[in-house]
């Protein structure tokens, strides 16, 4: 069975791409040079300094190599470019539970989910309860608590959000 695609908004394109470049310009490097001078004082087997910069660097590659990866299969997806009242991937959705709580989520890629910001990857089970469907449309999807019913209000599509210029990575 093949991958299902990694569609993208420009947003999580930049933010992924921006790690990348973090990783490579920034993090790698400094982490290299206090390997380096951990390694300068000795015995390594008992270095914790070493030990622990080993590790990290080993991170640092495990995550360049991820983000090489998915930004290879990236499909950027422009939410501004589309438009209806049907829900796809990029759309912002008003919907309402069974509790009468309305909510406001914006269906993205799977590498800018952020809950507290309101967006959902785009292969959650909300997400796809949603997709295909109109304001008016009830869906009904599977959560940790059982199964829950939704009625969808709203459906548009909107420019999606500026990276600050001061984002960061760092741990």
């Amino acid at each position: 069975m093949s991958e299902p695609p990694n569609y993208i908004t420009p947003y999580g394109l930049e933010r992924m791409r921006r790690e990348l470049l973090w990783l490579d310009h920034e993090e790698r490097p400094k982490v290299v040079a206090e390997v380096s001078y951990a390694a300068s004082l000795g015995d390594r087997s008992e270095n914790a300094e070493y030990i622990y910069g080993k590790k990290r660097l080993r991170e640092i590659d495990r995550r360049r190599r991820f983000l090489v990866k998915r930004l290879e299969k990236a499909r950027m997806v422009d939410p501004i470019t589309l438009s209806g009242e049907i829900v796809r991937f990029g759309a912002t959705v008003v919907v309402e539970d069974e509790a009468g709580e309305v909510k406001t989520w914006r269906i993205y890629g799977e590498d800018e989910v952020d809950i507290a910001a309101g967006i959902l990857s785009w292969r959650s089970p909300l997400a796809r309860a949603l997709m295909g469907r109109a304001p008016g449309d009830v869906a009904q999807f599977r959560a940790p608590g059982g199964l829950r019913e939704i009625e969808l209000l709203e459906v548009r599509y909107e420019p999606v959000p500026e990276l600050p210029d001061d984002l960061s990575f760092g741990r």
